[in-house]
């Protein structure tokens, strides 16, 4: 994900309304100290599949593991396997390990439990920020702004409108526009239905949190990204294949993530997808984003 702070300040970023705290920092990655290094998560938001949002589970692991770290540390990168689903029926228990404290890194491992098996493994990274004179990165994609785009609902209702849209469509859509999902997107790009049948797996969204969550702690902002970062870019994959193959259900089942320099979370980000590949192996299919 890329947040550059001038582009971002141009392109109306700003703060939604302060007294609308962020549902991702009251609820979903609020969670519940049990016991030294134990907390406990809830559930927000569930998706039709009835397994739980491995974005919630990676977020909600993070804020675990940055409970654990001094203040002057900051989120470096993370890197987690899904190794059960999760059951949206009970909460979730994070175990932290503080796996090494050191003057400059510290690393702390934590495993998501339910039902006394674990089903998320996860270890994060943190670091002390320090200056570099080694300085270099990818040049923004040239997009239109997030103000010149219509957001999630009115893309729907947009489709909605369209008389030629078949019903099994016009279902699943009606089903994704009923979703309270704390996240704002839109579409870069639109596709026609036309466009639909013939795309290459690659997408890039302009997302961010519902609501207000303010300068704050910077780890923070991470979780809130983290959970973000599992929404949307597993369909990425199946954009050449939408008319040929009948798919029931994706899980993730790793996600690594790097954080490179501040941003807010409530601002919007543009978000860059991509599968590179797909075929034998269990239909395992990396996508990657940034």
């Amino acid at each position: 994900m890329s947040s550059p702070q001038a582009l971002e300040d141009e392109q109306g970023g700003g703060d939604p309304p302060r007294d609308l705290r962020s549902v991702l920092v009251t609820s979903v990655l609020n969670l519940e100290l049990l016991d030294e290094d134990l907390f406990r998560g809830r559930h927000y938001w569930v998706p039709s599949t009835q397994r739980l949002f491995g974005g919630q589970i990676v977020g909600q692991a993070l804020v675990a593991a940055a409970k654990s770290v001094s203040e002057d540390v900051h989120v470096h990168s993370l890197h987690c396997y899904f190794v059960r689903k999760g059951d949206p029926k009970v909460p979730v228990l994070y175990q932290v390990e503080r796996t090494r404290t050191g003057v400059s890194f510290s690393v702390r491992s934590v495993k998501a439990v339910q039902h006394g098996r674990p089903i998320f493994i996860c270890q994060a990274s943190f670091q002390k920020a320090q200056p570099s004179p080694v300085q270099h990165q990818f040049s923004m994609p040239t997009v239109p702004p997030p103000e010149e785009l219509p957001g999630h609902e009115a893309l729907i209702n947009q489709y909605l409108r369209d008389p030629n849209l078949q019903e099994n469509y016009r279902v699943g859509l009606n089903r994704i526009a009923a979703r309270e999902v704390p996240i704002e997107i839109k579409l870069v790009n639109l596709p026609t239905l036309s466009q639909l049948q013939s795309m290459e797996p690659k997408q890039m969204f302009w997302v961010r949190a519902r609501g207000y969550i303010g300068e704050g702690d910077m780890k923070m902002h991470c979780c809130v990204a983290a959970y973000i970062s599992d929404y949307a870019f597993l369909g990425t994959a199946l954009l050449p294949h939408q008319w040929q193959h009948k798919v029931h259900f994706m899980v993730s089942l790793d996600h690594s993530m790097w954080f490179h320099a501040p941003f807010r979370a409530d601002h919007w980000m543009l978000y860059e997808c991509e599968s590179p590949w797909a075929g034998k192996g269990g239909s395992r299919t990396p996508t990657a984003s940034q």
